[in-house]
């Protein structure tokens, strides 16, 4: 029996995370709203974060530079705020987590300390379409090393955007396991919405004595991770997606607990990475913070961290396992409707096992990319908010805390309209 509008609504109805949509500011489109799918890409903003930041603009007025010390929340250690609810959502140790700069630029810290070539094994190993950022990392820290990315750089996949079975991973660290020095992957593909086995490729990894890194991008706060267990070396991830910490907001790092004390790994250095108890005492010797602050080098920016600790109080609130459950059948509601109403228009690139994704849907116009592009102009005037991929991809997001399984409704009757 096909769904109808009265079905969908009750869902809404009987939702236990429907208050969650009010605590967000949903961009207006005419008398209303907009649609909005595009979390993937920007959260929306909580309506708790002006008044955070504004706190801390307060905070400057009133006290100026004693602000880092005084106030009820000194910025010297504001970061502290920000450490336990993102551990939670990647699954690790408190000190495993850190809060600092932007992605790629994490990513270039950390392969400072995780990818040392040695002789033969000098290979960096990502997917054949990563998110452009990252390859181009990547070639940077290989030419950065006096290697040529043409011979180290490899890639896995297909050009054409198909999905990417972990057994391929497998099967090529068994054969070229020696030659490769790292391993860098991302929890959940950003074109496709593929999810990845995180502990199956780190395990693959380290059995070729290769370090095991991830991009997170998509993932955290999106789907359940446990990286501490799953014993993953380094991670990074922005903030600005679907932990709605707003436009180029501060980004998180991960490193593992057994690498915090190695004295024979590299690491680039700053005075924010000192440990606190003697940062202000402005010795000659860096003495290093405990855990992933060490990886630190700058002060970071109390007014870029303000929104990400107001946004990170609703998934506390809510639980990332109320959450996963509520993505997984909205998701799944949007994928039905697809298939019950529009599947002669659209396909569905994304894997339609609920734990091979988050809650993105990547979608493919069948007539091609033309009809695709004036597909998407129609929904962008109709207000309905995803976004578009080259050469042929439009993403859409139904995020747990904020969208509805109307929404969804709504979504299939902009397209059909």
């Amino acid at each position: 029996m096909k769904l109808t509008l009265d079905d969908i609504r009750q869902l809404d109805f009987d939702d236990p995370l429907q208050a969650y949509r009010d605590q967000f500011l949903v961009p207006p489109h005419g008398d209303g709203e907009q649609l909005y799918f595009c979390g993937n890409s920007l959260g929306l903003q909580p309506r708790s974060a002006a008044a955070a930041v504004q706190s801390e603009l307060d905070s400057w007025r009133e006290r100026g530079v004693e602000g880092h010390f005084e106030g009820e929340r000194p910025w010297t250690t504001f970061q502290e705020l920000l450490r336990a609810p993102q551990a939670r959502l990647v699954g690790a140790q408190p000190l495993e987590v850190t809060t600092m700069n932007t992605l790629t630029v994490n990513l270039h810290l950390l392969m400072v300390s995780f990818f040392q070539p040695r002789g033969t094994r000098n290979r960096i190993l990502i997917e054949r379409q990563p998110f452009p950022s990252d390859r181009y990392a990547v070639e940077s820290q290989l030419r950065w090393h006096g290697l040529d990315p043409a011979q180290c750089l490899v890639e896995l996949g297909s050009d054409s955007g198909a999905l990417i079975d972990e057994s391929q991973i497998e099967d090529y660290l068994r054969s070229e396991g020696e030659s490769v020095a790292l391993v860098l992957w991302p929890g959940l593909q950003y074109a496709t919405g593929q999810r990845f086995d995180i502990g199956r490729i780190t395990r693959a990894a380290h059995a070729a004595g290769a370090m095991a890194g991830f991009d997170l991008a998509h993932a955290i706060g999106n789907v359940p991770l446990n990286l501490h267990d799953d014993q993953v070396d380094f991670a990074a991830w922005c903030t600005y997606k679907y932990l709605n910490g707003g436009p180029g907001a501060i980004a998180g790092a991960f490193v593992h607990e057994h690498h915090h004390d190695r004295v024979d790994l590299q690491r680039f250095q700053g005075w924010w990475g000192v440990d606190l108890e003697k940062r202000f005492l402005m010795g000659r010797d860096f003495q290093p913070a405990p855990g992933a602050d060490a990886w630190q080098l700058s002060t970071p920016p109390t007014l870029a961290m303000a929104p990400l600790r107001a946004s990170l109080a609703h998934f506390d609130q809510a639980g990332m396992t109320a959450l996963r459950t509520k993505s997984v059948a909205l998701t799944g509601m949007l994928e039905r409707l697809i298939r019950e109403r529009a599947d002669d228009i659209l396909e569905i690139l994304t894997p339609a096992q609920p734990e091979r994704r988050g809650c993105q849907l990547s979608l493919r116009v069948r007539a091609g990319r033309s009809a695709g592009q004036v597909l998407f102009r129609k929904l962008l005037t109709a207000g309905v908010v995803g976004d578009w991929r080259e050469p042929d991809i439009i993403r859409v997001a139904p995020v747990p805390l904020y969208n509805r399984f109307e929404d969804c409704w709504r979504l299939l009757e902009a397209v059909l309209a």
